[in-house]
């Protein structure tokens, strides 16, 4: 039997593409094959793809024994069928090592975008780099564009952003989805959405920017896909007006707002501190899926409006979509900063019960997170310890979290000492504790806590603030005086402490470091980097408009009274955006309600 490569006949063509577009089961598929055997179909190669390509949906083990009866199967066989195993890794390169073992064939460029897809799927860097030397021994360069951007993309999914930014620079005319592939890895590296997670590093956001008008120059035009990238860069660094702009090209080139790009729009808006323009755009959204409204459930929840979040959450289901695994996180999330604690627990007992969700890591980090902030310490822990699987890092500084906030000294204790079992260089632990003992004055605590930290090499992370004034984004760090304005804002900020001392502010020195010396704990204080960037806004935004922040730490205590006195000394709006949430400072008051 000899497999034929010739086009197939159009008469013969038509009726089996359609029996095999039409299976919707291992039995249906079966009769598919038994009447391409019988028509002589199965001797040519491209029936022979199709048919591999459907069977391996159904069974992977059905596929491979068709493809094993194959007498000589040719190079696009093996390619079929190593790009519909892409998401098993292991059979994807059993047969490409079958390639490289016949005597008489040898991979291709339609063969490496299919492995290089594999490898990113696979929590492994093994067979990548090796892969990437197969390239040179087998194909010339330049290397084909799909050949490329597969590679591109497997060293970012990896963080591996130089080496991906490397290759990149190597091609001397990129084109749109080699563009695309690059903007994706510096904006997926940069951003996250999970509005329990930390704030993430701006300069890979920055760099996506800067890619971005590259790529204007280079006068191609962007897409929807493009767009994607660039809005999720500016979620992350609260570039609003950047954001804005790229909604409106969106509307000027007839582009598609479809459900990517909305998701994009509706995350930008609400991390910018504009949740009714989120809403507004969610209510116009001709089609809307889980992940549109886990943006929007997320983004009332950083907001910390947790009755919304509760309705979007219901509204959901009611339109017949399933709640995911990240729509639990968000809508307990918005329960835990909101101090609803019993709708919360309800949500989670649901996962099992309602929606046959086994609940994860990231959701016992809710539930813990819900009872701590409530005061139910006791509680928490004991859900903790009855967890089915060992308790990470996340759920270690929740107990923590909450022991601080409640005064729980003997919690936190323990939990620390679980945490520096697990991440012995995290800064975050240490100060926490050590700020737990300030509060009570325990200073030989506190010492000892500092000596542990010296004593392990462990550097207290840097504070740092953005501000955006006129479309461009400013940095500023603790005591920071390298920007070209700091005179005028070291000049504001006294202007600042003598206006609030009329309102009877007194600084809480004891969240300042014990080897400060009492007269300069104010000083220190003052000179947080949120502080700095709300003085730079004061002397140069105009007055009606709101000022917004974005912070790589939690806003401390002080920072958060004195925000609430400037709102009403200044009549300014002012929006935080911390690690954690948003703070809405109006007229002396936080939207929070001081419950963050």
């Amino acid at each position: 039997m000899k497999l034929k490569s010739e086009k197939p006949n159009v008469m013969l063509k038509q009726p089996i593409l359609e029996k095999l577009k039409h299976c919707d089961s291992l039995d249906t598929l079966k009769q598919a094959h038994g009447h391409m055997v019988t028509s002589g179909a199965s001797l040519q190669t491209y029936f022979l793809s199709q048919l591999l390509n459907t069977c391996s949906k159904f069974d992977s083990t059905y596929a491979l024994t068709i493809f094993n009866h194959i007498p000589t199967p040719t190079v696009f066989l093996y390619n079929t069928l190593i790009s519909s195993f892409s998401d098993r890794i292991h059979l994807a390169f059993s047969l490409y090592k079958r390639i490289l073992s016949h005597k008489s064939l040898q991979p291709n460029t339609f063969t490496f975008p299919s492995l290089f897809k594999a490898c990113a799927s696979h929590p492994s860097l093994q067979h990548g780099p090796p892969l990437h030397a197969h390239l040179f021994k087998f194909l010339q360069p330049p290397f084909d564009p799909f050949v490329q951007n597969s590679l591109l993309n497997f060293y970012a999914k990896y963080g591996k952003l130089s080496v991906s930014r490397y290759l990149f620079n190597q091609i001397s005319q990129p084109d749109l989805p080699t563009w695309n592939t690059m903007l994706a890895a510096y904006a997926q590296s940069s951003t996250h959405v999970s509005y329990s997670s930390s704030f993430q590093d701006p300069d890979l956001s920055l760099e996506a920017f800067y890619l971005f008008i590259d790529m204007q120059f280079s006068h191609i035009k962007p897409n929807e896909v493009t767009l994607v990238s660039l809005i999720s860069a500016c979620s992350n660094l609260g570039a609003l007006s950047q954001g804005a702009w790229a909604h409106g090209y969106l509307l000027r080139n007839n582009l598609k707002l479809n459900r990517f790009v909305g998701t994009a729009l509706l995350d930008m808006y609400s991390k910018c501190g504009c949740l009714n323009l989120a809403c507004q755009l969610f209510d116009n959204l001709s089609s809307r899926d889980t992940f549109c409204y886990n943006a929007m459930i997320g983004g009332f929840a950083s907001h910390g409006h947790g009755k919304q979040a509760l309705e979007m959450y219901r509204k959901m289901k009611l339109e017949g979509l399933v709640p995911d695994a990240a729509t639990i996180v968000v809508t307990m999330f918005a329960c835990s900063h909101s101090g609803l604690v019993e709708e919360g627990l309800e949500i989670f007992e649901s996962m099992k019960g309602v929606h046959g969700m086994e609940p994860k890591l990231q959701h016992y980090g809710c539930l813990i997170d819900l009872l701590g902030r409530a005061g139910r310490l006791k509680e928490a822990e004991e859900r903790l310890q009855d967890m089915p699987m060992k308790p990470n890092t996340i759920l270690w500084r929740s107990l923590l979290g909450a022991a601080r906030l409640h005064g729980n000294l003997g919690m936190g204790e323990a939990a620390l000492k679980h945490l520096i079992e697990l991440e012995p260089e995290a800064s975050g632990n240490y100060v926490l504790l050590s700020n737990m003992y300030a509060s009570v004055s325990r200073w030989n605590d506190v010492k000892r806590v500092r000596m542990l930290m010296k004593d392990r090499g462990v550097d207290k992370l840097p504070g740092f603030s953005l501000v955006e004034i006129n479309g461009a984004m400013h940095e500023f760090l603790n005591g920071d005086k390298a920007h070209p304005f700091s005179k005028e804002i070291y000049l504001k900020l006294g202007e600042i402490s003598r206006r609030l001392e009329e309102y009877g502010h007194k600084p809480r020195t004891s969240e300042v470091m014990f080897d400060v010396e009492e007269e300069d704990k104010e000083d220190v204080l003052s000179y947080h980097s949120e502080r700095l960037a709300i003085a730079f806004a004061l002397i140069t935004s105009p007055s009606g408009l709101p000022i917004r922040i974005i912070k790589n730490l939690r806003v401390c205590g002080d920072c958060h009274v004195i925000t609430k006195l400037i709102s009403a000394a200044y009549q300014r709006d002012i929006i935080v955006r911390d690690r954690n949430r948003f703070h809405h400072f109006k007229n002396g008051i936080c939207s929070c309600l001081d419950y963050w």
